[in-house]
This record gives structure tokens, C-alpha cells and sequence, in this order.
């Protein structure tokens, strides 16, 4: 009898008769992974409000007299009239050095069988872009790999460049490339020792893929030994609108972590297309008004907010993105290309003619173009790449012309016999980056003339005949160009050495 009058007091001791305050309402309409809620009178906008069975959902709508709300999560178990309440907090992700290796979802958690991530921190998803004052110059270099790129459209850490084109053009692989790069000069430079080295963390958001594709993706940054430095944030074909919408920020939030903490991240939106019908999905559901192309007023707004989260920070580190664009049939005038191209630094526009022509990656000179320039070079890129992009845009003004005449002069037949040999030097196969130091050594050997005397089909064995060379005979000196990152008359007297030692090896 004792032990039962104790257990009545101690649920009396535990009774609490203070009022709480909760501002709950019921589920009206469910339909497409939306709800519209009645009540809720104190929700804020972006504000996570909680559903029966643990689901998540987050306002979007605040009309007169309903919310609409967009549901993470599963909505199988949720039914009209199912009570809802506020939780006073605006949806967060968890940030940090553990979850790279992992790849998490677009709520942040993890997809890939490797049990929990012991993040110590979350940010929240939306979060105010850095103001012009703590905003710094581009002027590091972020290297991608591919010489095309860092010899004539440079991208500095903190950069937004564009990777644009259509469907099946390579814009991924230049993505990957870049991310497989970064991870090889972190090894690089983390194994020197070098107190001032400072490592790029790689955060890559799939946004509307296949689910193969992402393990495709998974798998080649795995062979390449990346995927320690780097956060999959997969939000894939299957998943609802809300999480498509939604990953960007998550990733854009997991980045913003490395750069608020003096670190450095890179960043790739795949694609951004895609986040823009999931958004337009969202909003034709919660009945606001289509525009142009159907798709939202906002949705300019949708990605500004995103890319303008970007940025060097003075005292601080850097977050560089690469959005993906994919256009239809070459068309860049469309309604997200121009909205995307008019916030990003520049952009590298892929074009199908030239990817089915077998010069890849199949960037186009003429549309390419980076805003920040040579500010993102090292010094020994310019002094042996600085005419290159000039030259080539020549080149291909002239080969469109030279196909309808057969006399040409010496002069224009030398320009073109050159253009093409830049053609083929600039051909490289997918996820095999080239370290800076290398790209400058084969550089130096067009400059000079040494590819001149070889014939143009030949040009692509030649190029991986020298690089090879260099790497496996003359790494002390790809080291010194490496760290002095310019070129003087020393260094140039041992490469033309070097150059002159390998021209007789290559069997032409």
C-alpha cells in the first residue's frame, strides 16, 4: 500500500500547473507534399513547424486566413485535421568538419549508411549574405585542373563562375575535376608543411539526379582519394520538391561553416536548373502567380540570395561557387541563363559543336569569360598563357572563314596551323586534373615553339609524352615553379634545358 501512495506522490511532485504557450493549428488541405494550415496565428515566415510523426514543415505562405506550409519529410502519415504547432526556431543544418566524407540529405542527415555525424554546430539554412565592407577582393587562385580554364578564365577563391551549356557537355566533369584537384593540392600542400597552406573543403549539391548518377559521382571522387574532402549533399530525382528546393542552402549554410572559421570552401550547385522547376513546382502548388516562362516573380531573387552568400572575407576565408546551368539547344538568352549569368563573376559555356567534334573539356573562348581575370592567376600562367585566349578566339574567327577560300597566305596559314595545335594541347580526359606547376611547363614549350615541328594529331600523345616527363624526371623543378609561382631567367633556362633533353625522346 506504502509503495503505491509513493508513487502518487511522486507523480503529484511532478505535476506542473504552470500555463504553457503554444500556437498550434490543424492541418486544412494535404496535397503534393504541401499543406494549408488554419490557425497558427503567431508562425513567421521560413519558421519550422512541427507535424504529427515527427515531420518537419516550414512556411512559406502567410495569407489571411492560412498558412501554407511545405513538408519534409513523410507525409503518408499525415490526414486533414492532424493538429500542427509553431517551434520558434527557422530550419538548421549541422555544419562542421564532420560531415565531410558523409553525404547527408537536405535536412543534414545522413544517407549514406555510416551511422550519425557528430556535428557540433548547426546554421541555419536562410542566412543574410556578407555585406560589401567585409567583403575582400578575389585575388588567390582556386585551380581547376583543366588547363583551358586556369590559363584563360581564372577562378579566384570566392568567386561565383557559371559552368553553363546543354545536356551532356561535360559541365560536371569540370565540376568534379576541380573538386579531385583541390583534394590533390590539400595533399600536396598539407605534406609541406607549409604553415601558410591553406586547404579548399569541397561541398558538391545534387539537386534533381538520378540516384546513379550520384554514386557515380560518389565513386570517381572515392577512386581519386577527394571524397575525404568533400560533403555530398544529394537531393536526388525521387526526392520531394521541398528537399530540391531546399539543398542549396543547406550545402550554401555547410560552406558558409569553413569560410566564417578562416577556412576555405568551394562549393558546386548540379544544377541549378533544376532547383529553379522544383521552386516553380512549389509555388504553382501554393497558388502564387506564375510570371515569365512560368516560373515565379522571386525566382531571380531565389538565386541571387543563394550565389550572393559567396564571398572572401577579409580576416576571414572564402567560398567560391560553381552553379550549373543547363540550357536548350545552345540558348543562353533564356529566362534562368540570363537571371544566373547576371549574378555570377563570369561564366565557361560548353558548347555541343565542339564536345561532338572530340575537343573536350568543350569550352567555347568566345562566350567564356571570367570577371576577376588574371587577378586570379599565379604569375607563371601569365607570363606563358597570357596571349592564349586571344590567340584561339583568332584562330577560330579564321578557320570559319579559311573553309571557303583555298589560297592562303603564309601569314594566316602559320595562325592557324598554331590555333590548332592550342586545340589539341588544351584536349584533356575526364577526372585526371593537371597540377598548375605541370600546366606551366607545357605552356612554356608552346610559347616556345617546341610542338611546331610535330604533326597536329600527334599534339595529344606529345603533350602527355612532356607532362609525364616532367613529373617523373624533373620534379624538383616543378616544385620551384610551384613555389616561387613565377617564372625568372633561372627557371627558364632550366626548362628550355629540360624541354630540349625531352624533344628527342618523343618518337613523332
Amino acid at each position: 500500500m506504502s509503495t503505491v501512495l509513493e508513487q502518487i506522490e511522486q507523480q503529484i511532485a511532478r505535476l506542473s500547473t504552470k500555463a504553457v504557450k503554444k500556437n498550434t493549428g490543424n492541418i486544412r488541405t494535404l496535397a503534393d507534399g504541401v499543406a494549408k494550415i488554419d490557425g497558427l496565428s503567431a508562425v513567421m515566415y521560413n519558421e519550422m513547424v512541427q507535424f504529427p510523426g515527427g515531420a518537419i514543415g516550414i512556411a512559406l505562405n502567410l495569407e489571411e486566413d492560412e498558412v501554407g506550409c511545405v513538408i519534409l519529410g513523410d507525409i503518408s502519415k499525415l490526414k486533414e485535421g492532424d493538429e500542427v504547432q509553431t517551434t520558434g526556431r527557422l530550419l538548421s543544418v549541422p555544419v562542421g568538419k564532420a560531415l565531410l566524407g558523409r553525404v547527408v540529405d537536405a535536412l543534414g542527415n545522413p544517407v549514406d549508411g555510416k551511422g550519425p555525424i557528430a556535428a557540433q554546430e548547426t546554421y541555419p539554412v536562410e542566412r543574410i549574405a556578407p555585406g560589401i565592407i567585409v567583403r575582400k577582393s578575389v585575388s588567390q587562385p582556386l585551380f581547376t585542373g583543366i588547363m583551358a580554364i586556369d590559363s584563360m578564365i581564372p577562378i579566384g577563391r570566392g568567386q561565383r563562375e557559371l559552368i553553363i551549356g546543354d545536356r551532356g557537355t561535360g559541365k560536371t566533369t569540370i565540376a568534379i575535376d576541380t573538386i579531385i584537384n583541390q583534394a590533390k593540392i590539400n595533399k600536396v600542400g598539407l605534406a609541406s608543411g607549409d604553415k601558410n597552406f591553406r586547404p579548399v573543403y569541397s561541398i558538391y549539391v545534387a539537386v534533381g539526379q538520378k540516384n546513379s548518377n550520384i554514386v557515380r559521382t560518389m565513386a570517381a571522387l572515392e577512386a581519386a582519394g577527394a571524397f575525404e574532402y568533400t560533403t555530398i549533399v544529394a537531393a536526388p530525382a525521387a526526392d520531394n520538391p521541398a528537399n530540391q528546393y531546399l539543398a542549396p542552402f543547406s550545402g550554401a549554410a555547410m560552406g558558409e561553416w569553413f569560410m566564417e572559421n578562416g577556412m576555405d570552401a568551394l562549393i558546386v550547385y548540379d544544377d541549378l536548373s533544376k532547383h529553379a522547376v522544383a521552386y516553380r513546382q512549389i509555388s504553382l502548388i501554393l497558388k502564387r502567380p506564375s510570371g515569365r516562362e512560368a516560373y515565379p516573380g522571386d525566382v531571380f531573387y531565389l538565386h541571387s540570395r543563394l550565389l550572393e552568400r559567396s564571398a572572401r572575407l577579409d580576416g576571414k576565408g572564402s567560398l567560391t561557387a560553381l552553379p550549373l546551368i543547363e540550357t536548350q539547344a545552345g540558348d543562353v538568352s533564356a529566362y534562368i541563363p540570363t537571371n544566373v549569368i547576371s549574378i555570377t563573376d563570369g561564366q565557361i559555356f560548353l558548347e555541343t559543336d565542339l564536345f561532338n567534334q572530340g575537343i573536350r573539356p568543350a569550352v567555347s573562348v568566345g562566350l567564356s569569360v571570367s570577371r576577376v581575370g588574371s587577378a586570379a592567376q599565379i604569375k607563371a600562367t601569365k607570363q606563358v598563357g597570357g596571349k592564349l585566349k586571344g590567340e584561339l578566339a583568332q584562330f577560330r574567327e579564321l578557320a570559319a572563314f579559311a573553309q571557303f577560300g583555298s589560297d592562303l597566305d603564309a601569314k594566316t596559314k602559320a595562325q592557324l596551323d598554331r590555333g590548332a595545335r592550342i586545340v589539341e594541347l588544351f584536349k584533356q580526359p575526364a577526372f585526371n586534373p593537371i597540377p598548375i606547376e605541370v600546366q606551366v611547363a607545357v605552356l612554356f614549350a608552346m610559347q616556345r615553339g617546341v610542338f611546331d615541328s610535330i604533326e597536329v594529331k600527334k599534339i595529344v600523345p606529345a603533350a602527355a609524352s612532356l607532362r609525364e616527363f616532367f613529373t617523373a624526371r624533373k620534379n624538383p623543378l616543378l616544385t620551384e615553379i610551384r613555389t616561387k609561382a613565377a617564372l625568372d631567367k633561372d627557371i627558364e633556362a632550366k626548362l628550355q634545358a629540360a624541354v630540349d633533353e625531352w624533344k628527342p625522346t618523343f618518337n613523332a
